[in-house]
């Protein structure tokens, strides 16, 4: 199932866009991201369901780059290519522990979007797919999450060049209503954004 639930409308006609439940790793967009550990050793959830499905290059390339930079922290990303998944690449980013909202976990948070946006940016991309980061084994909660991802893709966005589709790839419908919820709040804050949503 890759059910389409709602979308956000630009005035440049980039769009937003918010479906689930969904599995990431079916997503033919030119990257989708992963919801990595600083190690880019593979794990659970999404981070284990990527590497699952595409295959044992992706896991090589993490390691390559670790060798080279270290552990990626926090906040921050890197791509790899895509292996045997649809996806032409894979962008990496580690999102916050979250441990009460005191050690910067939104800054971290939005962060992680925007740098994945940077990277597709750089690499000409046109379409990317994000899972929920950090609201897992993280802990974040998923409705403060929703409103960070979404306002901050929202805005990269809004000044990208060659990126105009962000996909949200919600694994379950709770998670999935939290993101539209924060879509419809954007959207009444922002007359210039246009709301579509799926008819029930």
């Amino acid at each position: 199932m890759d059910e389409f639930k709602a979308r956000i409308i630009l005035p440049n006609s980039r769009t937003v866009e918010f479906r689930g439940p969904a599995d990431i790793t079916e997503q033919q967009t030119d990257a989708i991201v992963n919801a990595a550990n600083s190690y880019l050793i593979g794990g659970g959830g999404v981070d284990g369901a990527i590497h699952r499905a595409g295959g044992p290059s992706i896991l090589d390339e993490c390691r390559q780059f670790v060798a080279q930079h270290g552990q990626l922290p926090a906040g921050r990303a890197m791509l790899t290519s895509g292996g045997r998944l649809a996806a032409r690449y894979v962008i990496h980013t580690v999102g916050p522990i979250y441990s009460g909202g005191e050690s910067k976990e939104s800054e971290l948070l939005a962060s992680c979007y925007r740098e994945c946006i940077r990277l597709a940016e750089q690499h000409r991309m046109e379409s990317i797919s994000f899972p929920s980061i950090s609201t897992g084994a993280y802990g974040y909660p998923v409705h403060q999450a929703a409103i960070i991802a979404v306002g901050s893709a929202v805005g990269e966005l809004n000044t990208a060049s060659s990126l105009k589709y962000v996909r949200f790839v919600l694994f379950d419908i709770a998670t999935r209503n939290a993101y539209v919820s924060a879509a419809e709040k954007l959207v009444q804050t922002k007359n210039k954004y246009r709301l579509e949503e799926a008819s029930s």
